[in-house]
C-alpha cells in the first residue's frame, strides 16, 4: 500500500483547522444540549395536557390526580386543557394539530377508539396522527341509577322492570359515540329491552343530572361514579365483566346475572402527536411508570376502582388497534347511531 506523506499545515491552515474544529465542537454541543433539553431534560417547562371532556367527569377523575403528582415528581406543572364536545372528538382533533415537542400530550380513551366508527367525517386518525404512549387506568363500567327515579332493590328487580316497561326509562351518556353511549347499546342488544339515550356534552354533565334526578340511569366508568356510590346519591346496580370489583364488593358482577359477554370496560391512556421525538417519547413513558408506582397514586386507583396500566408501549398501542375493530362491530350489531 502506498503512503502518502502530507506536508504539515502552514499558519493559515492552522488557523482554518482551529476555527473548523470549534465550529465542530459548538455544534456537538448545541446538539448535547438540544437532547438534553429534548429527552433528558424532559420537562423543562410546564406540560399541557388536553382532556377531551369538561371537569368533573371520569378522565378528570384521573388527569388530575396524577397532574398533582406529575408536579411532585418533576417540579413541573402539568396544564390540564378541558375541551369537550362530539364525545371527545373536538378535544382530540385539537391535539392532533399540536406541537409535536413532548409538551403538548392527548389524554384519551375508550371513546377514541369508538369514534371512527360513529363519526365518518373525522378530521383526525387515532392512530395514525397519535404515537400512543401509556395506558394510564382501566376500570369496569357500572350501572348507576339515581335511587329516587327506581325503586329497584337489586339489578334483577330493576331488569324485570326493565322488560315491563319498554321506553319508560331514560339513560344519560358522555355524548352520542362515547363509551357510556355504546355501554347502553350493548346492553340493551344483550338484554333485549329499550331505553332511551340522552347523550350530554360530557360524563360530568350527565353525572350531574342523574344525581339532580333529571335522568334514570348512566353506564358509567366506576372512576368518576364512586364517590357518588359511596355517599349514596346514586346507586350501582352491576358492574361489567366477570369478576366483582374489589373497591364494591357487594355490586354484582355481570357475569353472575347471566350477562356473561357484557365486558365492557373504561380505560384512559395517553398519546402524544405523531412525530415527537422517540427519545422524549421514552422520557415521558418513563416518568408515567414513576407516577403509576407511587402510593398516592395507587390509593386513589384502588379507591375508584381502577387498575393503573403496565402495558408496554408497543402493546398499548395494538390495544388501540384492536378495541377499533371491536367497538366497530358493536357498533354495526347494534345499529348505533349519532343523536
Amino acid at each position: 500500500m502506498q503512503h502518502i506523506n502530507h506536508p504539515p499545515p502552514g499558519p493559515l491552515q492552522r488557523r482554518g483547522l482551529l476555527r473548523a474544529a470549534g465550529a465542530a465542537g459548538l455544534a456537538l454541543a448545541a446538539g448535547g444540549a438540544s437532547w438534553a433539553q429534548g429527552a433528558g431534560g424532559w420537562p423543562a417547562k410546564p406540560v399541557n395536557l388536553v382532556v377531551p371532556f369538561p371537569a368533573g367527569g371520569g378522565t378528570d377523575a384521573f388527569a388530575r390526580p396524577l397532574a398533582a403528582q406529575f408536579a411532585k415528581s418533576t417540579g413541573k406543572t402539568l396544564v390540564i386543557d378541558n375541551r369537550g364536545g362530539a364525545g371527545g372528538t373536538v378535544g382530540a382533533s385539537f391535539a392532533a394539530k399540536a406541537p409535536a415537542d413532548g409538551y403538548h400530550l392527548f389524554m384519551g380513551g375508550t371513546h377514541h377508539v369508538i369514534a371512527p366508527s360513529m363519526y365518518p367525517r373525522l378530521d383526525y386518525d387515532i392512530e395514525k396522527d397519535f404515537v400512543p404512549l401509556a395506558l394510564l387506568a382501566s376500570v369496569p363500567q357500572v350501572l348507576v341509577v339515581n335511587p329516587r327515579n327506581i325503586s329497584a332493590s337489586n339489578f334483577r328487580q330493576f331488569l324485570d322492570f326493565l322488560k315491563a316497561n319498554p321506553a319508560k326509562l331514560n339513560y344519560a351518556s358522555a355524548g352520542s359515540g362515547s363509551s357510556h353511549h355504546l355501554a347502553g347499546e350493548l346492553f340493551k342488544l344483550q338484554t333485549g329491552t329499550f331505553i332511551t339515550h340522552i347523550p350530554y356534552r360530557g360524563a360530568g354533565p350527565a353525572l350531574q343530572d342523574l344525581i339532580a334526578g333529571n335522568v334514570d340511569m348512566l353506564f358509567d366508568g366506576l372512576g368518576s361514579s364512586a364517590a357518588h356510590i359511596k355517599g349514596g346519591r346514586i346507586k350501582a346496580l352491576l358492574v361489567s365483566g366477570a369478576k366483582r370489583n374489589p373497591a364494591f364488593p357487594d355490586v354484582p358482577c355481570a357475569a353472575e346475572v347471566g350477562l356473561p359477554d357484557y365486558t365492557v370496560s373504561t380505560w384512559y391512556g395517553l398519546w402524544a402527536p405523531r412525530g415527537t421525538p422517540a427519545d422524549v417519547q421514552a422520557r415521558i413513558v418513563e416518568e408515567i411508570r414513576k407516577l403509576g408506582q407511587s402510593d398516592e397514586v395507587k390509593t386513589i386507583w384502588a379507591g375508584n376502582g381502577a387498575e393503573f396500566g403496565t402495558l408496554s408501549q408497543a402493546d398499548f398501542g395494538k390495544l388501540v388497534g384492536n378495541e377499533v375493530k371491536r367497538w366497530a362491530q358493536v357498533v354495526k350489531a347494534s345499529g348505533a347511531k349519532l343523536e
